[in-house]
């Protein structure tokens, strides 16, 4: 199990703060998520975990953006702000081997960053589907089963998704 958690933590982290766009609860979410796991399911096989674990995470950002879009209301009411932006870039901190030269890495950071803008601005439904697809590597039913909707809904988002960022790439990887 810790194993597993070392390996799927970075990516969760990055997933949850793309759509949460905060580190500190991004952070704080994947740690519930990992520790829901280990209590409630650590008995299962490890070929589950990561559906299980996707699913855990997946229900946490959903609850986390529930309470954040009445937190915003309430703060509006009192005249607060409810957005908690940050500046950090995450892609830009991981260290690119391909990079020959200075034009290559900035190239690659530029796309990285467009990469990560275009997939915040998806809806929740096909970004996250983008995510466990593309980035974790799960399949239709695993991530149908992480995300609790059927095979046909995770195919659909999924191609509407793709669409999406290939409309608001379009410029970027010529």
């Amino acid at each position: 199990m810790d194993g597993f958690l070392a390996e799927v933590a970075p990516r969760a982290f990055v997933m949850t703060r793309s759509a949460l766009r905060n580190s500190d609860d991004a952070m704080d979410i994947v740690q519930d998520a990992m520790f829901k796991l280990v209590s409630n399911y650590s008995d299962r096989p490890s070929a589950e975990w990561a559906p299980l674990f996707y699913r855990i995470l997946q229900s946490k950002i959903r609850d986390w953006m529930r309470r954040e879009k009445v937190r915003g209301r309430v703060r509006g009411w009192f005249g607060g702000s409810g957005e908690g932006e940050d500046s950090e870039d995450l892609l830009q901190q991981v260290p690119d081997p391909r990079a020959q030269t200075p034009l290559s890495s900035l190239q690659q950071q530029r796309q990285n960053s467009a990469l990560v803008t275009a997939v915040g601005q998806l809806p929740d439904r096909q970004r996250q589907v983008f995510l466990l697809r593309a980035w974790e590597g799960l399949d239709v039913a695993q991530t149908a089963r992480a995300m609790g909707c059927s095979a046909g809904s995770v195919k659909t988002h999924y191609f509407r998704a793709v669409r999406a960022l290939r409309t608001l790439l379009e410029g970027e990887w010529s």
